[in-house]
C-alpha cells in the first residue's frame, strides 16, 4: 500500500514518498541557483579572478549532485509506480484533475530530463570531466558531437525556467486547496499540517 491515514482519519503519502518529494524539491532548486553561480564562476575564470580548476571542481559537484537527482527521480518513479496514492478530492472539477496529472506528469519529464540533458551537455565539450583530488563523481563521456555543446546547454538552461513555473502551478493550487477550498491536499504532503474544515 502506498497511502497511509494521518491520525484525523484523512488519507496521507508515505513516509518514503514524502521523504523524497521533499528531498528532490529542496536539491532542484539548488541546483538551478548552482547553475546560475556556474555561469558567473566561469566569467570570473574567463578574466581571470579564479582558476579553472576551481570552476570545474564545482561543475564537477553540479554533476554529480545531478545524476543523484536523476537516480533519485527514477526511484520516485518507480515507487510512485507501485504504490498507491491518495486520491484526488471528489470536489475538484474535471479539468483541475487533468491539470493537476499533467503537472506531476511534466515534474517528471523534467526531473529525469534534466539530468540526462546536462549529462549530453557535458558529453559534448573537450574539457575533463573529473579532476584528482575531487570527491565528485566521474561521469563517463557520451558519444555526442561538440557542436551539439550550445544548443544542448541552451536547453539545459532553460529547462531552470520550466522547473520555476511548473513549481509556480504546484505550490499556487496546494495552497488554493489548502486556503480556498479547505480539503485535504497539502496535509497530504506536510505531516505536520493541520487539516482545514
Amino acid at each position: 500500500m502506498g497511502e497511509t491515514m494521518s491520525t484525523t482519519g484523512h488519507p496521507r503519502y508515505t513516509a518514503v514518498a514524502i521523504a523524497l518529494h521533499w528531498l528532490m524539491a529542496a536539491l532542484l532548486v539548488g541546483m538551478i541557483f548552482m547553475g546560475w553561480q556556474m555561469e558567473d564562476m566561469r566569467e570570473m575564470a574567463l578574466a581571470g579572478e579564479m582558476s579553472f580548476a576551481e570552476v570545474q571542481a564545482y561543475y564537477n559537484w553540479h554533476k554529480t549532485i545531478g545524476i543523484s537527482l536523476l537516480v533519485l527521480a527514477l526511484v520516485r518513479l518507480g515507487w510512485r509506480l507501485t504504490h498507491k496514492v491518495p486520491p484526488l478530492p471528489a470536489t475538484m472539477k474535471p479539468w483541475e484533475a487533468i491539470a493537476a496529472r499533467a503537472t506531476h506528469i511534466a515534474f517528471y519529464a523534467v526531473m529525469i530530463g534534466m539530468p540526462l540533458v546536462g549529462w549530453l551537455t557535458a558529453s559534448a565539450t573537450n574539457f575533463p570531466s573529473y579532476i584528482a583530488n575531487n570527491p565528485a563523481l566521474e561521469l563517463p563521456h557520451l558519444p555526442v558531437p561538440n557542436e551539439a555543446y550550445e544548443p544542448l546547454g541552451s536547453i539545459h538552461s532553460a529547462g531552470a525556467w520550466v522547473i520555476f513555473a511548473l513549481l509556480a502551478l504546484h505550490v499556487g493550487a496546494a495552497l488554493k486547496h489548502h486556503f480556498v477550498n479547505r480539503d485535504d491536499v497539502l496535509t497530504r504532503m506536510i505531516p505536520f499540517l493541520k487539516f482545514r474544515v
